[in-house]
C-alpha cells in the first residue's frame, strides 16, 4: 500500500505514520517541516494554508490518503480536489463533535450534525471538523472513510490531558481526583484508532464511524488508579465530589482533565453508539496498557510532553489543588 499521510509528525499523525511503515507500507509524509517524520518515511513539505501550499503534492498517486486537518474546510477541499484522480481512498480523522450539541447518550452515526461547509474559512472546532467531512465526501463518495474519534489519548499526545495527571501523580503526596471513581469513560488509544483506521481504509469501509471504546471500556478511577500505579509515587487519591468541585470554582476537563461530571454533557461526550466501528474489527486495549505506555513515553521526554501551541495546557494550578484538598 502507498499512503500519503497529511500531517504525520505529531500524536495522531505520528500514530497512523508508524503503524504503516510497520505494515511494510510505501508512506509519504507531508508536512510543514517542523517536526520530522518517523524514520522509514519520504517528507514533502508544504503549508495549506499558505498560497502554492499544496506544490509538493501536484505530482505522485498514491493507494490511500490519511488527513487529520483540523482548521479550516477549505484546505481539505483543495486537497481532495487535487488529488481526485492519483489517489484511491480518502480517510478524514474527524471528531465526535461534529454532532449537534446537546445530543443523548447512545448517539449513533446517523445523529444530527452541526451545519458546515467545504467553502468555509475557520469557523470553530465542530463546524471546521463537518465542513472537512463535506469536502472528502464531496470529491471522493463513498470512497472517503470518516473516522470520528471521541477522546484521544496514549503516547506522543501533544493536547497534555492524560500527561498532566501522569506527572501530577508522579509528583505524590495527596492527589485531589474528581468523583465518581465510578465514573464511565469512552475514549480511543491513539495506536488503537491509528491501526483501526488503516484496516478499515485498506478493506475499502466507506462512510462515517463512530470511534471510541465501548460505554464503560473503563472509568475514571481505573485510569487514575493506574496512573499512581504505574508512577509508583506512593500518591493517594482524594475523592471530591462534583458539587464541591464546583463550589470551589474549578472547571471540568481543563483544569480538572478528562473529568466531565454526570450530566449532559458528560454523555454527549461519554456515551457515543460505537456497534458499528466495532462490528467492523475495533479492538481497545486496556486503560493500564494505555496509562502505561504514555508514561514510559513521557519518561523519555524527561517528563515534558509536547504542547500544541493552539491548545492551552491544561490542569490545576497549586492554589486550586490546595483549595480542592481543604474541602
Amino acid at each position: 500500500m502507498r499512503l500519503l499521510m497529511l500531517g504525520g509528525t505529531e500524536f495522531v499523525g505520528r500514530a497512523i505514520t508508524e503503524d504503516a511503515l510497520d505494515r511494510g507500507w510505501d508512506v509519504t509524509v507531508f508536512h510543514r517541516g517542523h517536526h520530522a517524520p518517523p524514520p522509514g518515511a519520504t517528507a514533502l513539505h508544504g503549508d495549506r494554508g499558505a498560497p502554492g501550499g499544496l506544490d509538493a503534492l501536484a505530482e505522485g498517486q498514491w493507494d490511500l490518503v490519511v488527513d487529520t486537518w483540523g482548521g479550516a474546510p477549505t484546505a481539505v477541499r483543495d486537497t481532495a480536489r487535487l488529488l481526485r484522480d492519483r489517489v484511491g481512498r480518502y480517510a478524514y480523522i474527524s471528531s465526535r463533535s461534529v454532532y449537534a450539541y446537546p445530543a443523548p447518550a447512545g448517539l449513533a452515526e446517523d445523529g444530527p450534525l452541526v451545519e458546515g461547509s467545504p467553502d468555509a474559512g475557520a469557523v470553530a472546532y465542530a463546524e471546521d471538523k463537518r465542513g472537512a467531512e463535506l469536502a472528502a465526501l464531496d470529491v471522493f463518495g463513498d470512497r472517503a472513510l470518516l473516522v470520528r474519534a471521541g477522546l484521544v489519548i496514549g503516547p506522543y499526545e501533544n493536547v497534555g490531558r492524560l500527561p498532566w495527571w501522569l506527572n501530577r501523580t508522579a509528583r505524590g503526596g495527596r492527589v485531589p481526583a474528581p468523583g465518581p471513581r465510578e465514573l464511565p469513560l469512552q475514549y480511543i488509544d491513539v495506536r488503537d484508532l491509528a491501526r483501526w483506521t488503516l484496516d478499515g481504509a485498506e478493506a475499502g469501509l466507506g462512510g462515517a464511524y463512530n470511534l471510541a471504546s465501548p460505554v464503560g471500556h473503563a472509568t475514571l478511577g481505573g485510569l487514575l488508579y493506574a496512573c499512581s500505579a504505574v508512577t509508583a509515587s506512593g500518591a493517594e487519591l482524594h475523592w471530591i465530589d462534583a458539587a464541591r468541585i464546583e463550589e470551589a470554582g474549578v472547571a471540568p476537563w481543563t483544569e480538572l482533565p478528562i473529568w466531565l461530571p454526570e450530566g449532559e454533557t458528560h454523555d454527549f461526550m461519554y456515551g457515543g453508539d460505537v456497534t458499528k466501528a466495532l462490528a467492523a474489527g475495533l479492538k481497545c486495549r486496556p486503560v493500564e496498557e494505555t496509562v502505561a505506555d504514555t508514561w514510559a513515553w513521557l519518561q523519555e521526554l524527561g517528563g515534558t510532553a509536547p504542547q500544541r501551541p493552539d491548545r492551552p495546557a491544561p490542569g490545576l494550578s497549586p492554589q486550586q489543588e490546595a483549595a480542592l484538598l481543604a474541602l
